[in-house]
């Protein structure tokens, strides 16, 4: 289907000149010095901005004896103008990338529990045939990170769309992975570890270290206790970095929720041991997210292939047409 444009550059002839001048502009504060920045004429340079405000109906400049400032909308157009020159740059780059047999850069983000399992699978493949690729992970929770993928700073995410990001969700693509069971973990030789009736009661006037309030697992585990009567811990460290979630364990008699995911990782490499208690609550169910009537870049697209190949193998996904939100 044809992507519906204004046209109105189309009609106007818009150089890429006259972007670069306008951009140039900024920084030089005269037309005599961008021309020569540029490598034209003054009466050159003069005759494309000229062009340019013509074509808008609009002054870009004001000209004042102390140099050419910028107005509200000179404002616009050099910050668009940065943008267009800033994606033909990236356009550039991938096609220098894929002409020398590699594929360019792409930026994720993951939540923890598929940070732990398919996510270290897909990008293994993906290195091991585009060794080159440069690939940035982060690693957050999924309100951190939507807003970064309907902005275009995330090409792909693996989260979840929370029903208070309601705003998002026609701006982002949702495929649907498994959901995300909980469960409470010490260290190895913990003296809970062979306890064989813990329960939730007797749990509560210990030493925890949970995501802080506001989070959904903070909430989901909160309301474990309400339903049973109860206030939630007191006695409680408030992080959801990993790293000082298994330190803080690993240093101590404290307890944690995790992702299912999450601590069998940690229990496959002997730091951290899965207690016999089950507990009431789940994450929601996460998938892959990408930008809606967004076009991937070929880096982009070989990383999502391989996420999808990835969740195949460890959730059983069948992927066929994308999940709307």
């Amino acid at each position: 289907m044809t992507r519906s444009y204004s046209n109105w550059f189309v009609r106007a002839r818009l150089k890429t000149r006259q972007l670069l001048l306008l951009a140039t502009m900024e920084e030089e504060g005269n037309v005599r010095r961008a021309a020569e920045a540029l490598g034209m004429t003054q009466p050159a340079a003069s005759r494309l901005l000229k062009e340019l405000e013509d074509m808008l109906g609009v002054s870009l400049f004001d000209r004042t004896p102390h140099g050419m400032h910028a107005t509200l909308y000179g404002e616009v157009m050099i910050r668009h103008a940065r943008m267009v020159l800033s994606n033909l740059s990236h356009a550039h780059d991938e096609i220098s990338a894929l002409r020398a047999g590699l594929a360019g850069q792409v930026r994720i983000g993951v939540i923890a529990t598929a940070a732990a399992t398919m996510v270290p699978r897909a990008l293994a493949s993906v290195k091991a045939r585009y060794p080159q690729l440069q690939i940035w992970v982060q690693v957050d929770t999924s309100d951190v990170m939507l807003p970064r993928v309907a902005e275009g700073e995330l090409e792909i995410m693996v989260g979840r769309v929370l029903e208070r990001q309601d705003q998002f969700k026609s701006e982002v693509r949702y495929e649907p992975l498994a959901d995300e069971p909980l469960c409470v973990v010490a260290r190895q030789g913990h003296p809970l570890e062979s306890e064989a009736a813990l329960t939730l009661r007797g749990l509560v006037n210990a030493s925890w270290v949970l995501h802080p309030p506001g989070s959904v697992l903070r909430h989901r585990f909160d309301m474990v206790f309400a339903q049973i009567g109860l206030n939630p811990p007191q006695n409680v460290v408030n992080t959801n970095n990993f790293l000082a979630i298994s330190s803080l364990l690993l240093q101590s008699d404290m307890l944690a929720v995790l992702p299912e995911d999450v601590a069998r990782q940690y229990q496959q490499y002997g730091v951290l041991k899965r207690l016999p208690i089950e507990l009431p609550c789940r994450m929601d169910a996460f998938g892959i997210i990408t930008r809606q009537s967004h076009l991937l870049s070929p880096a982009a697209s070989v990383v999502l292939d391989a996420l999808r190949a990835a969740a195949k193998e460890v959730y059983g996904t069948p992927f066929e047409s994308p999940a709307a939100p």
